[in-house]
């Protein structure tokens, strides 16, 4: 049996204003709205995508599954995302990490790789 990732699931406090960072970090369009979904993606053919879920609750611990974003130029890159509205944290990662640590508007953290060129390098 064949399977494909479809997309990611993220909680949210505020759904527009999360939904439309994505969009701008990952330069997606929104595919799909109302009152309690949006759903994210580069086009409605390519997956995975993102669908954001309105939950009374805000965030209050450290994430258990993140994203990885890989760009051409790091500090570029997270200078860009900074602008948009997400912020460094500090997850323990030391600073001789490779990557840097950041979190969205509601404090969900994801990650700016060093460029990659394969899912082992």
């Amino acid at each position: 049996m064949a399977v494909s990732l479809y997309h990611l699931v993220v909680d949210t406090h505020d759904l527009p204003s999360l939904a439309r960072f994505w969009c701008q970090v990952l330069d997606w369009r929104v595919l799909f709205e109302d009152e309690d979904e949006i759903v994210i993606g580069a086009d409605e053919h390519a997956m995975p995508g993102m669908c954001f879920l309105p939950v009374p609750e805000r965030k209050t611990v450290k994430n258990r599954l993140h994203i990885d974003l890989t760009p051409d130029d790091q500090a570029a890159e997270v200078e860009r995302i900074l602008a948009l509205g997400a912020r460094r944290v500090d997850v323990g990662q030391g600073e001789d990490a490779t990557w840097v640590v950041l979190a969205d508007p509601e404090g969900n953290e994801f990650c700016v790789l060093r460029p990659k060129k394969s899912l082992i390098d």
